[in-house]
């Protein structure tokens, strides 16, 4: 696909799945203008106007409406304003993700399964103050990816989750063994941990010794990690601050 490469209304009607009245509002409301004009008038789109419009119906999908829409895509950074989203939706998709997990729960107790401790039955309500704060330090997108985190490492079917159950499997037996946190072997299992979520996120040296305080500061961090080892969030919180020390600021 290049620059100069061009679309028709009908091909892009067919691409995005809207109808041309949407795409004659959009030019009339200077939300999308076309990028040239063809015989007869016909609408002509390049790949800037594509991008643009997938935005826009991405920030409708949000929920938001074609005035703040437009103050968006031309008050701010279209990139910045994307990411911004991005860690919105990811947000949406853990929360959507914990009350799942609560209601196949309840579901599991109603069947004749473990009875749901009140910290369970309630956890997916709960605003959390330390997931604000780190919002404000380190941005959405960081605290975004961690919740994902969390639901991921509960769910060790899927292979991220089960990669991450590894690493606090190894935390947790070298905790046992007594190792200190700044052994070889404890480092190295906090280099997997760091560069497991550098698959998602890449922290620096503020942000990943933030997270380690998150793990016990956070409730539902903590739950996750001392699920394999009673005290374990402590344990990497600790080894995280010394692995932290080596990464760029």
């Amino acid at each position: 696909m290049t620059e100069t490469q061009s679309w028709t209304t009908d091909e892009v009607v067919r691409l995005a799945g809207v109808s041309s009245r949407t795409l004659r509002h959009y030019d009339q409301v200077g939300l999308l203008r076309p990028a040239d004009t063809g015989p007869g008038g016909r609408r002509i789109y390049r790949r800037a106007e594509l991008l643009r419009l997938q935005h826009v119906l991405v920030l409708r999908e949000l929920g938001l409406g074609l005035p703040d829409i437009a103050a968006v895509l031309d008050g701010a950074s279209e990139t910045a304003a994307l990411r911004a989203h991005h860690a919105r939706l990811r947000s949406e998709i853990a929360r959507l993700r914990r009350l799942a997990r609560t209601v196949a729960r309840s579901i599991e107790e109603r069947e004749g399964g473990d009875a749901m401790s009140t910290e369970e039955m309630f956890a997916a309500f709960r605003n959390d103050p330390y997931a604000a704060e780190a919002r404000e330090r380190w941005g959405p997108e960081a605290v975004a990816v961690q919740e994902e985190i969390v639901t991921w490492d509960r769910d060790v079917t899927t292979e991220v989750g089960s990669e991450m159950a590894a690493v606090h499997r190894r935390l947790a037996a070298l905790m046992a063994a007594g190792e200190p946190v700044d052994a070889p072997q404890v480092q190295q299992a906090v280099a997997a941990h760091h560069a497991w979520v550098s698959r998602f996120w890449t922290p620096g040296r503020e942000a990943y010794t933030g997270l380690g305080r998150l793990y016990v500061d956070d409730a539902r961090f903590t739950a996750t990690i001392d699920g394999y080892a009673e005290g374990l969030s402590v344990y990497l919180r600790d080894a995280i601050a010394i692995h932290a020390q080596q990464l760029p600021e």
